[in-house]
């Protein structure tokens, strides 16, 4: 969401402000706890309607949530996790509970499904699945599948799904750039048309901005 998104939700006419709550590889079980603790843990990072990212640190969730009248809040687990179902059914209701009550009634909750690991990640977690991409992928699928109907959470932003499809390219596997992170820019710009669609409902097909490193 941090990358391209903006541009291309700029390039098609529509004013986007963007938040990222981030914390490198946060899993939703320690998300729920700084939510119940109020925990100032995040770097608050915010792309506003000029484009421009602010990055403010310590921050709670509860803060993040009430700065912005906001239209869709996602939920996402940590990548070695995120094809364990039991995983996200330990912390997301609570999750979800917790963030509907602090944000207007009409926002849509979304869960962004991540992607698999390269078939030769080192990722400490990909034993997990056996060191198969394949099967990682397929874990994944099927546990946001549940998480979905286990939550209601009816929108799901396929990303996996299209850095899947984006393997069966000349890409291969250079849409990541260290066997699990997305590649500059051309796995980060898959995610970001995929954002696009699912949660703007906008076609990236022939969208007019290009990033730097990408050829038309």
């Amino acid at each position: 969401v941090e990358q391209h998104l903006y541009d291309l939700a700029k390039a098609d006419g529509v004013d986007v402000i963007i938040g990222n709550m981030y914390i490198g590889g946060c899993s939703l079980q320690k998300h729920l706890l700084n939510a119940n603790t109020n925990k100032p843990a995040y770097k608050y990072r915010k792309i506003g309607l000029d484009g421009k990212k602010i990055q403010t640190l310590e921050v709670t969730l509860e803060t993040a949530l009430a700065d912005e009248k906001w239209d869709y809040v996602s939920f996402q687990q940590k990548s070695g996790l995120s094809g364990i179902y039991e995983s996200w059914a330990e912390s997301l209701p609570e999750l979800l509970a917790y963030v509907k009550a602090r944000v207007p009634a009409k926002a849509r909750m979304v869960i962004h499904q991540t992607w698999a690991y390269d078939s030769t990640s080192t990722h400490r977690d990909f034993h997990r699945y056996d060191h198969n991409q394949q099967k990682m992928y397929a874990s994944i699928v099927n546990a946001v599948r549940k998480s979905s109907k286990l939550t209601k959470i009816k929108m799901v932003i396929p990303s996996g799904t299209a850095i899947q499809n984006a393997r069966t390219t000349l890409l291969k596997d250079k849409v990541t750039r260290d066997g699990y992170h997305l590649s500059r820019p051309h796995g980060r710009y898959i995610a970001a048309c995929t954002w696009l669609e699912s949660v703007l409902g906008v076609n990236p097909v022939g969208n007019s901005y290009c990033p730097e490193g990408m050829s038309a």
